[in-house]
This record gives structure tokens, C-alpha cells and sequence, in this order.
């Protein structure tokens, strides 16, 4: 079984929250999980491995600053990106530019 890349997302709208987790774990090779809370987004980190976290436009931004320092704190390398909307498309796109490595982006430049 292929490894899926792990996505945290984090808002305050349970419906939109529902959206994207939806969105994300109807996608081949993706798998996601939500939390409401800050203090849930922390405690779920801290519990599994994320490839990348994904934080919706509701999250206040002494909030988001708190989770982006306690992320990279615990998982230097992690992937944080915010989304504020634009439609599936445009999330799907971000999601995938987080995910790029170095030297795909690189090439992709290239072409």
C-alpha cells in the first residue's frame, strides 16, 4: 500500500471544515483530518504525522502564528499553507505546490 500524504486542516466553520475534509479524502493518495480548535489541531500534531497543514481563513492570526510555532517547532520541515478560498481548483493547486519538492519546482520552472 502507497504511502498517502497526511493534510491537517484547520478552520473555525464545521461546515466548510466538512467541505474540505471531503474535498481532500475523495483525492487518490490524500487522506485528511480536521480540527475546530487550536488546542485540537495541537493535540491531533502531536499525535500523528502531517505532510502538510492547511489553515482556512477563519483562523485568527494570533492563533495561526501560535500553530505555525508549534508546528515547525516540532516538525522543521512541515508544510503550512493557507487557504482563503478561490474554489476547489485553486486549493488543490496550493496543496500541490506545498507539496513539490525543491527540485520539481525547479523543473517545472524550466519547461
Amino acid at each position: 500500500m502507497l504511502n498517502r500524504i497526511q493534510v491537517l486542516v484547520i478552520g473555525r466553520h464545521e461546515e466548510i471544515i466538512r467541505t474540505v475534509l471531503n474535498l481532500i479524502n475523495n483525492t487518490p493518495d490524500w487522506e485528511a483530518v480536521g480540527a475546530l480548535a487550536d488546542e485540537a489541531a495541537i493535540e491531533l500534531f502531536q499525535q500523528r504525522r502531517f505532510d502538510l497543514v492547511l489553515i482556512g481563513r477563519g483562523v485568527e492570526p494570533e492563533g495561526e502564528a501560535k500553530l505555525r510555532a508549534i508546528f515547525t517547532f516540532q516538525s522543521p520541515l512541515i508544510r503550512i499553507v493557507q487557504y482563503f478560498g478561490g474554489g476547489t481548483p485553486r486549493m488543490f493547486e496550493e496543496i500541490r505546490n506545498a507539496l513539490e519538492t525543491e527540485e520539481e519546482k525547479k523543473n517545472n520552472r524550466l519547461k
